[in-house]
């Protein structure tokens, strides 16, 4: 059935070949001595005949032509169907009888039949590999690179090593060498998708009846290409190895579905769907590679496949990280490169399969031209530069986000590096964006560079177009510079408190044209960079925090400076506000004689920010030290009087007569 469709390709190639060349016999003149012996052969009365018959073929309807070439293709069709529903009955025969001359070809050479090589030649590599595996976990090297290759790929290696060297020194023969050659090649393969299906048991990646079905399907499908390549040397009829070819596949899909209707504990209405969309899908896939539309077949497998082996490869790679490298973060440049390597790689692979099988594949659905082989070779070529960018851009990401954990982790350290660090954490958002932009724009330009497309244009009317939006959006254009300057100068970082204008907060990040300011109250201001203006930055190197108390007139001034002086040193020593504090407290001296005491100056240095903390505990510290050493604090009074003063004499001597006259008012005591 897969060559059907071959004799329709060339059934409507001739058709149109025949089409062509009526055409083009209609539209040319012939010369004037054509002319003549055209007149001549006309007078011929069997000439006349001919030509009446072909008129008369001509008088057919393009109908009845048509239902003619339906009908051969159906016969073509019917007859090749039932060629190949004959050739099942001879398949064992036909097997039986390869078989018989690939022995007589080993015993009339001296050699076991091909199983028992094979089994052999299996057997002694994996002796070696046992025996290697045995050396390598006593070897232990400096390098940690080294030890990780004998304990997971050196084995394997050594196994199709040892085994090709022995084929290799046999001289075989000529029927048994192939197939030698073609089953040790077909072990190799299986032997590696082994390790890949235990690895992903191993990380959860896959279940263990999936991985018995893919064992499965992975066995049956190396003995059907095995018995492909080897049929035409071993002397199988074409039907029979078309036969073998459509059985086996039939096995691979009935596997397939039967994968996919595994029974499931959440089995549900949902899960019914997709089965039943999944094994159409199988279905149809299969009906292409019947039909021998391999570009399509593949690109439909790939469709199916990659979805689902793409995250198992995720998990496999991060599981084989974190055994290896416990401590290593996830966005590390090591994890990112093997992860995404990885993907890139079985992606490349696929991309690379199918520009195999659509450049060599002789069954193209349309005529080659120099326009779809750009096309086409400019989508093979553009998936490898996605591929690449991928791979660049989150390389570059990781570093830049591993840059800006440290920058925001590392608090203990000297105040250069907390600067350097707090400006890492200001730079590199807009460094990642710009990367971000630079590395979008320059793949996309490769990438219409390789379809074809004169990017050269794109580039100048790029330019142009941007000069007109410069001169329509001067605000947003003003921003951006304003911007610029402003990061340049370092006018201010990510986490310091400025103020400019009306607008004062914590800088939380930064855009192309705005700042991000959170108010210690809560409320974010997004301010352009153009109205900024001037910037006062209360978060740079050191703060000198002042505040007055007023205490009574005749205060002890020496007296509560050193009573001051002893709570700087104390606060210095204090474990939670000494590492705070720059320059110890301080008392100024008074700063002026107000109407109810006198004002006196205090002051200290301390880091940004911090001052606050500071500033309340110095307020308790000096309150609580004041008043146990008699120092008090001025109070406003008021004093309340009349507009008459009184003598105190006068009032003192009026007391006394009132007194006196109270005493002789009162009668004695006897003439009681």
């Amino acid at each position: 059935m897969r060559h059907v469709f071959s004799t329709l390709l060339l059934a409507f190639c001739m058709l149109a070949m025949g089409v062509s060349t009526a055409y083009s016999q209609a539209a040319a003149a012939p010369p004037p001595e054509k002319l003549s012996e055209l007149m001549k052969l006309l007078d011929d009365p069997e000439i006349r005949s001919w030509v009446a018959g072909q008129q008369q073929a001509q008088v057919q309807t393009p109908a009845s032509v048509q239902t003619q070439d339906i009908e051969d293709f159906e016969a073509r069709v019917r007859s090749r169907f039932a060629a190949l529903t004959a050739a099942v009955p001879l398949i064992p025969g036909e097997i039986a009888a390869a078989t018989t001359r690939v022995r007589a070809d080993a015993s009339s050479s001296g050699f076991a039949p091909p199983l028992f090589l094979l089994a052999a030649i299996v057997i002694v590599g994996l002796a070696i590999e046992w025996i290697f595996k045995r050396i390598s976990r006593r070897a232990h090297f400096e390098s940690a690179v080294v030890n990780k290759l004998l304990l997971e790929a050196a084995p394997t290696i050594v196994f199709i090593v040892t085994a090709s060297i022995i084929f290799l020194a046999v001289h075989w023969p000529p029927l048994v060498r192939p197939v030698v050659l073609f089953s040790l090649l077909a072990v190799f393969v299986f032997r590696i998708v082994l390790g890949i299906g235990r690895l992903a048991l191993a990380t959860g990646a896959s279940g263990v009846p999936v991985y018995r079905r893919v064992m499965l399907f992975t066995g049956v499908l190396l003995f059907g290409m095995v018995l492909s390549a080897l049929g035409p040397k071993l002397g199988l009829d074409p039907d029979v190895r078309i036969a073998i070819s459509i059985v086996i596949s039939l096995i691979l899909l009935a596997i397939a579905i039967s994968t996919v209707w595994r029974p499931q504990s959440d089995e549900n209405a949902a899960n019914l769907r997709q089965k039943i969309f999944r094994t159409v899908a199988l279905v149809a896939l299969w009906l292409l590679w019947v039909f021998d539309f391999q570009g399509l077949f593949w690109l439909g497998i790939f469709a199916v496949v990659l979805p689902r082996v793409l995250p198992a490869i995720d998990r496999m790679t991060h599981a084989f990280v974190k055994s290896r490298w416990q401590d290593e973060p996830a966005n590390s440049p090591r994890v990112v490169l093997i992860s995404r390597g990885a993907r890139a790689v079985v992606i490349g692979l696929a991309v690379a399969w199918l520009a195999f099988i659509w450049r060599y594949d002789p069954n193209d659905l349309v005529e080659r031209n120099a326009t779809l082989d750009t096309i086409v070779s400019g989508l093979f070529k553009s998936v490898v530069i996605l591929l690449l960018a991928d791979l660049c851009w989150e390389l570059a990401k990781s570093f830049i986000d591993r840059k800006l954990q440290s920058a925001a982790a590392d608090q203990n350290l000297p105040a250069a590096e907390i600067a350097r660090s707090s400006r890492l954490r200001t730079l590199l958002p807009i460094f990642r964006n710009a990367l971000a932009a630079l590395v979008l724009v320059t793949t996309g330009l490769m990438v219409l560079s390789e379809l074809g497309v004169a990017i050269g244009p794109l580039i100048a009317g790029a330019g142009v177009f941007g000069v007109a939006i410069g001169f329509g959006s001067q605000t947003l254009v003003k921003d951006i510079v304003s911007g610029v300057f402003y990061l340049m100068d370092d006018a201010f970082r990510v986490g310091e408190y400025i103020q400019s204008g009306s607008y004062k907060g914590t800088v939380e990040s930064f855009s192309l044209r705005s700042i991000r300011l959170r108010h210690h109250r809560g409320p974010v201001f997004t301010v352009p960079f153009g109205e900024l203006g001037a910037v006062q930055n209360m978060s740079r190197d050191w703060v000198i925090d002042k505040f007055r108390f007023r205490v009574k007139f005749d205060t002890d001034m020496e007296k509560a400076r050193k009573l001051t002086k002893k709570l700087g040193v104390a606060l210095m020593e204090d474990p939670e506000f000494g590492p705070m504090i720059i320059e110890p407290l301080k008392m100024k001296g008074v700063e002026q004689i107000g109407d109810f005491g006198i004002e006196v100056s205090f002051a200290f240095a301390a880091k940004p920010g911090t001052q606050t903390m500071v500033r309340r505990k110095a307020y308790a510290m000096i309150r609580q030290a004041f008043k146990e050493n008699g120092i008090e604090f001025a109070q406003p009074t008021v004093q309340v009087g009349g507009d008459e003063k009184v003598d105190p004499a006068v009032a003192a001597a009026a007391l006394r007569n009132h007194q006196m006259a109270t005493e002789a008012a009162q009668p004695p005591a006897g003439g009681a």
